[in-house]
């Protein structure tokens, strides 16, 4: 750490310094975009460091530089040969969040589709009852007028022949 709490870092050169994310220290600052879709085709692994690395063996979680570097070059850093050595854990982390806010939006779309689209079943339900019930009626309307027609209908006759 740095005096001002900042964690420092040796880059590819050997140079001692800091992550710096004030606007003042970058250039060409736009919005991530599809950019960070990429992340999708990362493969997250379990494994264990090799024992001259990590003798405990502890149980590790990330990726491998190699496989991270065919999804996008600029996730990881290389070495002085050129040769991938680590992955760039924050790029990745602000790429996850990235896709994680598109997703978020896209969810609430939904939502706001499915809060309309459940009032307009409302009103469909409200209507077919509507309907429902002036059918009934009209049914009870029917049943009331045939039965009148019914009784209006002459007595048939019954005629003889040749009288």
């Amino acid at each position: 750490m740095n005096r001002l709490g900042t964690p420092v870092f040796i880059n590819a050169q050997g140079r001692l310094g800091t992550a710096t994310s004030s606007a003042r220290f970058k250039d060409e600052i736009k919005l991530m975009g599809e950019v960070s879709g990429a992340i999708l085709a990362l493969k997250p692994v379990t494994f264990h460091y090799k024992k001259e690395l990590d003798p405990d063996g502890a149980p590790q979680f990330g990726f491998v530089a190699e496989d991270v570097a065919k999804v996008n070059p600029a996730l990881v850093i290389r070495d002085a040969e050129g040769k991938v050595y680590t992955v760039r854990y924050d790029a990745v982390n602000a790429m996850l969040l990235n896709e994680f806010l598109k997703e978020h939006r896209t969810v609430q779309e939904q939502n706001r589709k499915i809060q309309a689209q459940d009032a307009t079943i409302a009103k469909l339900k409200s209507g077919m009852e509507v309907l429902t019930t002036a059918v009934k009626e009209q049914g009870s309307q029917i049943q009331k007028v045939s039965a009148e027609l019914e009784l209006q209908k002459p007595a048939p006759r019954t005629v003889l022949n040749n009288q």
